[in-house]
């Protein structure tokens, strides 16, 4: 395990009713205050008109960015940092999953950079300040509301990349269970997908001496196949709900990277493909990771996917090795599978390779240094191998 430094600044407010506390966790950085959301689901469910309320009555002002995309886009992005400039707005409050998340994140930062947004995508160090963000969650998956990253799409270039500041964790996270009961059985599997997706990218990071870190993360992957599918059909089962939203902040708040390379393989190649063919993040990652898997198995890791069957899956420690690495990773497209998730391109509809090329040449930057490293060509092979 190699050295690191550990902080999580995020205060978070997890339960039933915890939005009560908004108006006073406001109150600490103003009286303007810019809400980020996407559709209309946060309308229907009437989430929206609950929050409005409770500023309004605590003499907050609030204004809309309304219609933030599954993959948000750096004009969506630049349209809030206008309303903010335009507005002296204090503080950003995302009501949505990771993508209003992400959004309302570059939006702070964006607001203290005289340039575009897309300059801190390409450049972290030129994130120097930003507002206060305040994260309303409605869907578990990506961990955006305890966590320092964004994921920006710059829909001129089709191309999608992550930035990455202390200054972007959220000052508060208000997270109840309750607020994903409306979620749609295929948001909630690929949300499922993306939080295991985040273990994986860990669990097979190849670092060695990570024997504490290996079984938390077993145990998060544990509780997604148990209570992803339980989600997906009981939509209302608040243990369930809870036991979701809180794995995905700890799958991916930087608690499991401590000590480890960290190179995310699976999501480079998965936000060419989504910055392409706009396709679901988490449906994306569930289509590439078993074929992932396949390529990268070989003697060097099969120990680790050994672990992984014995200790996730209960296979019998008495079969070969890579009998039992074949049938944890049958087992886990499994999982994906009784969530509803098919898994090729085909099925996220898919059927031009042309981009691929160009895709895999973006991704590959910086896995060669992957345990099994990995290049254009190879990225190329993988992205076929879904074309199944």
């Amino acid at each position: 395990m190699q050295n690191f430094y550990y902080d999580i600044p995020t205060k978070v407010f997890f339960g039933e009713g915890q939005i009560q506390n908004l108006p006073e966790l406001v109150s600490e950085f103003g009286q303007r205050a810019l809400l980020v959301y996407g559709g209309g689901s946060v309308k229907r469910s009437g989430l929206y008109d609950t929050i409005v309320s409770l500023l309004k009555k605590a003499g907050i002002t609030t204004w809309d960015l309304a219609g933030v995309e599954p993959n948000p886009r750096l004009s969506t992005v630049c349209r809030g940092v206008q309303i903010c400039r335009e507005n002296q707005i204090d503080v950003v409050i995302p009501i949505g999953g990771g993508s209003t998340i992400d959004c309302a994140k570059a939006v702070a930062a964006g607001f203290y950079h005289e340039g575009s947004p897309w300059d801190l995508v390409l450049d972290n160090s030129l994130i120097t300040k930003a507002l206060p963000i305040i994260t309303v969650l409605t869907l578990a998956a990506t961990g955006s509301e305890m966590d320092g990253f964004a994921v920006i799409n710059n829909e001129e270039t089709s191309d999608k990349q992550e930035m990455c500041s202390i200054l972007l964790y959220p000052k508060y996270s208000i997270m109840d269970p309750v607020n994903t009961f409306t979620v749609p059985k295929y948001q909630t599997a690929a949300g499922t997908a993306d939080i295991m997706s985040h273990i994986f990218e860990l669990y097979f990071d190849g670092t060695p001496g990570k024997y504490m870190q290996d079984r938390v993360m077993e145990g998060l992957l544990k509780t997604c196949i148990h209570f992803g599918p339980v989600a997906c059909e009981k939509p209302d089962d608040y243990e369930a709900r809870a036991n979701l939203m809180w794995t995905s902040s700890w799958a991916i708040n930087g608690f499991l990277a401590c000590g480890l390379t960290s190179l995310w393989p699976v999501h480079a190649m998965e936000h060419q493909l989504s910055a392409v063919y706009d396709v679901t993040h988490g449906h994306g990652l569930a289509v590439l990771t078993p074929v992932w898997m396949r390529y990268i198995l070989n003697d060097d890791n099969v120990d680790r996917f050994v672990n992984y069957g014995v200790n996730v899956f209960g296979i019998s420690p008495d079969k070969k090795p890579y009998e039992i690495a074949e049938l944890a990773i049958q087992k886990t497209e499994e999982v994906f599978e009784k969530m509803g998730l098919k898994l090729s391109m085909q099925d996220l509809g898919i059927t031009d390779e042309s981009h691929f090329e160009s895709m895999a040449e973006r991704a590959a930057d910086g896995l060669d240094e992957c345990q099994v490293p990995l290049d254009k060509d190879k990225i190329v092979e993988i992205y076929r191998k879904c074309m199944k």
